[in-house]
């Protein structure tokens, strides 16, 4: 069993930058596909960000260029470096990883929050 566990969450100011962490623990083998998710109120869990095992990354037309994906395969952990905040960034942040081609295992989810 695989133990995701999100934290960096909080409230920020338009423009401004957070960067949340996602360790990932329990019965690991290989270092799988890795993503971010989020899901504000009302609307459909979205994918951010998926960073895969040769380090490619893919992000959402809506965060291109403001947000960056990351893994550290040494601490088993996927960062993403948020930047130019927007109102509309905010939601609650999941971590999720791959296994088996689905995405599987999530974490418990961080909330993020823009004030404009």
């Amino acid at each position: 069993q695989v133990q995701l566990v999100e934290s960096g969450g909080g409230l920020v100011q338009a423009g401004g930058s957070l960067r949340l962490s996602c360790a990932a623990s329990g019965n690991i083998f290989s270092i799988n596909d890795m993503g971010w998710f989020r899901q504000a109120p009302g609307k459909q869990r979205e994918l951010v960000a998926v960073i895969r095992r040769g380090d490619s990354t893919n992000y959402a037309d809506s965060v291109k260029g403001r947000f960056t994906i990351a893994r550290d395969n040494a601490k088993n952990t996927v960062y993403l470096q948020m930047n130019s905040l927007k109102p509309e960034d905010t939601a609650v942040y999941y971590c999720s990883m791959v296994a088996g081609g689905l995405w599987t295992y999530w974490g418990q989810g961080t909330q993020v929050t823009v004030s404009s």
